[in-house]
């Protein structure tokens, strides 16, 4: 599958900004099974300087600095992906039961140096007792860890709404976990505390989905818009990714930006600017099939 992704994010100013210094996370990641094949940036107005680098995570961050006055800036991303399919769930019946996984991450980290980073809470997800109850419903003893990552997705999809007034970015993890109600960085934030309140392994992915649904099926949430799920260590088949806001083991729909411990990480956009006041901001996601 080959597709095109346009990410537009514009700021309207009150008045003048004098200096924006901005962090992006917007270039798609290559990896065994996506290749990004072009990307570039549109900035208005012309930065006066950018760098390219890569983050702890190996995520590319574009730096850009705009020292010269203005009311609007606009940064366009346009990137081309290719897709190769992920293994299905029939693929992965031998995942291993989860306390394995778990006692083998608690004793063997130079055997799992990237899976260590993802072990712990991280600055919007705080572990607890209530999270690692509610994951227990799932992760019942002896139960292979796909299979009941894949429950907990479920769960979530189920028993939460997605309601785009119901949180923020601050709203703490156990607020989310009583009112059942947030948007797809929400679910994703709830699962991993679910699974490292377990001392599984699981990081926060940033990305898009895409915007028209193959024929006869429904309209992903999240479309026309950043996405967000989760994705789950395994030592048997590495990384797997799961989306609890729409109910699915990822597979040829989602495009990976970034990923991170969480939000905070890979935030797609986000720096500071001198002066400005009030401002007004509008983003714009398409992910469109390449013919």
């Amino acid at each position: 599958m080959r597709y095109q992704v346009s990410h537009i994010t514009h700021y309207h100013y009150e008045s003048s900004v004098t200096l924006s210094q901005q962090l992006l996370h917007m270039t798609p990641r290559s990896f065994y099974t996506q290749t990004c094949t072009a990307h570039r940036l549109e900035i208005n107005p012309a930065p006066t300087e950018s760098q390219v680098n890569q983050d702890y995570f190996g995520n590319i961050t574009n730096y850009f600095a705009i020292r010269t006055p203005h009311k609007e800036l606009s940064v366009h991303s346009l990137s081309d992906i290719e897709l190769i399919a992920k293994p299905t769930l029939a693929d992965m019946h031998n995942s291993r039961p989860w306390e394995s996984v778990r006692d083998e991450l608690r004793l063997e980290y130079n055997k799992n140096a990237e899976a260590q980073a993802f072990l712990f809470p991280s600055p919007n997800i705080k572990c607890s007792e209530a999270l690692a109850n509610y994951a227990m419903q799932s992760f019942t003893p002896g139960r292979l860890l796909i299979e009941a990552a894949f429950d907990l997705t479920q769960r979530i999809y189920q028993e939460f709404e997605f309601d785009p007034d119901a949180t923020d970015v601050s709203t703490p993890l156990s607020e989310v976990l009583h009112n059942k109600r947030g948007v797809c960085q929400d679910f994703s934030h709830f699962m991993i505390g679910c699974l490292r309140s377990l001392g599984l392994a699981c990081r926060y992915v940033s990305g898009y989905i895409l915007t028209t649904p193959p024929q006869g099926q429904p309209r992903l949430v999240g479309a026309d818009a950043s996405h967000a799920w989760v994705s789950v260590y395994s030592p048997v088949y590495g990384w797997v990714d799961f989306d609890p806001t729409n109910n699915c083991l990822v597979q040829q729909e989602h495009i990976t930006v970034a990923w991170g411990r969480d939000f905070s990480d890979i935030s797609p956009m986000h720096g500071i600017v001198l002066g400005g006041g009030h401002h007004s901001l509008d983003v714009r996601v398409s992910v469109m099939p390449m013919l």
